[in-house]
């Protein structure tokens, strides 16, 4: 995939903000784009863990949107 694509660039973010989920026993996947909204699946402890939404807002989202400002939201499957 390269990063020239929508996708790309989110994949690129991802891999900005995945080191710190790792270090916490988790992982996000990028799912699919629909319009302007990007979708992941957060694994491992990040699965089920209660701060999960304020991890995928207040870190994922924010860097998402940061790289790739066409995406408005980012949401969890």
């Amino acid at each position: 995939m390269t990063t020239a694509t929508v996708e790309g660039r989110i994949e690129a973010a991802l891999d900005r903000i995945r080191p710190a989920i790792r270090r916490d026993g988790g992982d996000v996947w990028l799912v699919k784009v629909d319009a302007d909204v990007a979708y992941v699946q957060m694994i491992g402890a990040c699965g089920g863990c209660p701060a999960s939404h304020a991890t995928l807002k207040g870190g994922i989202e924010a860097v998402v949107r940061e790289d790739v400002p066409e995406i408005r939201a980012v949401e969890q499957l």
